[in-house]
């Protein structure tokens, strides 16, 4: 009897310089798609997250241009620059001291200091995301969600996607189980793995208490090239 050769997807919508548990999902996929057809909403991960600084939590937050709650997130503007390229300021700030932060210049630096305005939000996040994946050695497969032809019903919606990306093995993180009928993903062939974030280990931090709920940006200033050691899908991928 044939084994089914596996496929594992994820369905994300881009985020601003997320935590590294985001990259973690990415690197136990084989592909992942960029949901960002969807509505953008305010107060979200989209266009925003956290750094450690002397001050504590600090949120860094690119402003949109108006009318930004009425469309998809992948038409969503990027309204003002120099807060983007302030957002380096502030990082070169709280981390320059930290003893990857070279890393983090080599990352960051060139794009963030070269956003633009009317540039397009998505398009910057999943330039971010991208570049991030490459320094962490995770070499999953980016493709968008208008690529592919979407239903309305929230969970068909995720199984055609896996169907037309030829994937039957959704990886998604906690969140979604308020929502996703593992059933019918079993129906359509497709098996539903659930995210786990726990038992990721501690590092030391430039700003203390320590938290492990902020940007990858302070994971690579603080750990370099072992940031992958420190996120538990990510190392044993790298280690197959």
């Amino acid at each position: 009897m044939l084994q089914r050769t596996m496929k594992k997807l994820a369905i994300l919508q881009s985020n601003y310089l997320p935590w590294k548990g985001f990259f973690d999902l990415i690197a136990g996929v084989d592909e992942v798609v960029i949901f960002d057809c969807v509505q953008y909403t305010k107060q979200d991960w989209r266009n925003r997250n956290q750094i450690k600084t002397q001050s504590g939590l600090t949120w860094l937050t690119i402003p949109v241009k108006s009318g930004a709650h009425d469309r998809p997130i992948d038409e969503v503007e990027i309204a003002d620059t120099k807060a983007v390229r302030k957002h380096w300021n502030l990082i070169q700030n709280s981390y320059g001291k930290a003893p990857c932060f070279d890393s983090v210049k080599s990352i960051y630096q060139p794009i963030l200091q070269s956003a633009k305005a009317g540039q397009l939000l998505t398009h910057l996040n999943v330039e971010l995301l991208k570049k991030t994946c490459d320094f962490l050695g995770i070499n999953t497969a980016f493709s968008d969600s208008r690529d592919f032809e979407i239903v309305d019903d929230k969970n068909m919606r995720l199984i055609e996607i896996c169907r037309q990306a030829g994937a039957n093995h959704y990886l998604v993180g906690p969140a979604a189980k308020s929502y996703i009928d593992e059933e019918l993903f079993a129906r359509h062939g497709i098996d539903v793995e659930w995210m786990d974030y726990d038992g990721y280990p501690e590092y030391e931090q430039s700003h203390p208490p320590f938290t492990h709920y902020v940007s990858i940006v302070d994971l690579i200033a603080h750990t370099g090239v072992q940031a992958p050691n420190h996120m538990l899908r990510t190392r044993t991928e790298l280690a197959q």
